[in-house]
């Protein structure tokens, strides 16, 4: 699905469910933890009892390491931090995570204004921070991987390369006709000016 911006994906998305008769069904989304993403879900999907945001586990990763690296004096340093905070992550412990980066010697620290908005991160993310060990145990995804992969597929791919420069009209254009073709519902929409509005799996 593609469209311009978070607030239009998602009502495509709703429309979607509703033509597909999923509206009793689990929705669980993966974020990378953006206050104005989640803040839009929660919104659009208020008329559902049985919705969930996740913190991407990689997400999650990422940030504590990028953060970390420029909030503490040097690798070792950082690198000794990490060993002791993703674990606490990994096992959903949020506030002991917060209270050993709140603990840090302030000697260690390179940047107190990093670490603090590290710090906040956690705290504005802690609802949508579960236990990913017990997760992993259970089958259950942690990871918004695929949907990272469709992305690449469906934008990167063709338009992030050197020199190549896109407004947003032709950027979502672009993106719109590959994800066409990635749906085969190319032909269809170029002769008939439709297309499935349905899931594969629950196509007829």
């Amino acid at each position: 699905m593609n469209g311009y911006g978070t607030k239009e994906v998602l009502f495509f998305l709703i429309a979607l469910i509703f033509n597909s008769n999923f509206t009793k069904s689990r929705f669980q989304f993966f974020t990378d933890g953006h206050k104005t993403l989640n803040e839009a879900i929660l919104k659009r999907f208020n008329w559902s009892n049985n919705m969930g945001i996740i913190l991407d586990w990689f997400h999650l990763v990422k940030k504590c390491k990028e953060q970390l690296s420029m909030a503490m004096k040097g690798r070792v340093v950082r690198n000794e931090l990490l060993e002791q905070l993703l674990p606490l992550l990994w096992h959903g412990l949020t506030d002991r995570a917060i209270a050993l980066l709140e603990e840090m010697d302030t000697a260690q620290i390179r940047n107190q204004s990093i670490m603090e908005k590290l710090v906040e991160y956690l705290h504005r993310n802690k609802p949508y921070i579960p236990c990913y060990a017990l997760r992993k145990q259970l089958g259950l995804r942690n990871s918004s991987n695929i949907g990272e992969k469709m992305n690449d597929l469906i934008v990167s791919d063709r338009q992030k390369h050197n020199g190549m420069s896109w407004s947003k009209r032709g950027s979502v254009a672009l993106a719109s006709v590959t994800a066409l073709k990635r749906n085969r519902e190319a032909k269809n929409w170029f002769e008939n000016q439709k297309i499935e509005f349905k899931l594969a799996a629950n196509s007829d």
